[in-house]
């Protein structure tokens, strides 16, 4: 890959990368470290990667910064239930459907995370979908099932709490 490739496969990614990134860790400054991250790898790596597949490498790429990171930093949260309202929304019992929904999500365990994400923000189909997170179509498919599935069933509990 050649500067000008580089630069290209860059502009073209940057902005989806951020969001799948932003939607999965949370924080815009970890999203925004992770993408520099991932395009500093690609420059490092620009000779085995090819032009073709640099969309596939660069969000697989980002999805194992993610796992790393956050298992680094301790805040893997694997659990099926919902935590509980923090003081200031409690009071005011008032998420907007954009919070209930990305609260739902962040739950989720990181595969199923990163593919409701890359299908449902991204809109990615299941076949980039499998190249990226290195899995089949047919792996995908379950865990996009299995992501809506437990997504459902948190709004479900939430409307019920509301």
């Amino acid at each position: 890959m050649k500067r000008k490739e580089y630069n290209t496969v860059v502009s073209d990614y940057t902005v989806n990368l951020y969001g799948y990134a932003l939607k999965f860790l949370r924080s815009e400054a970890d999203a925004q470290d992770i993408v520099q991250d991932v395009f500093e790898k690609l420059w490092v790596n620009r000779s085995k990667v090819e032009v073709e597949k640099a969309k596939s490498w660069v969000f697989t790429t980002a999805h194992n910064a993610m796992i790393n990171f956050l298992k680094r930093k301790g805040r893997m949260q694997l659990s099926d239930t919902i935590q509980k309202y923090d003081d200031r929304r409690a009071r005011n019992n008032s998420y907007e459907a954009k919070e209930i929904v990305d609260k739902a999500v962040s739950i989720l365990p990181p595969v199923q995370k990163s593919v409701i994400l890359l299908r449902d923000l991204e809109g990615y189909t299941y076949k980039e979908i499998a190249d990226i997170l290195e899995l089949s179509e047919s792996q995908v498919k379950v865990y996009l099932f299995r992501a809506r599935k437990k997504v459902k069933k948190q709004l479900k509990e939430l409307i019920e709490l509301a």
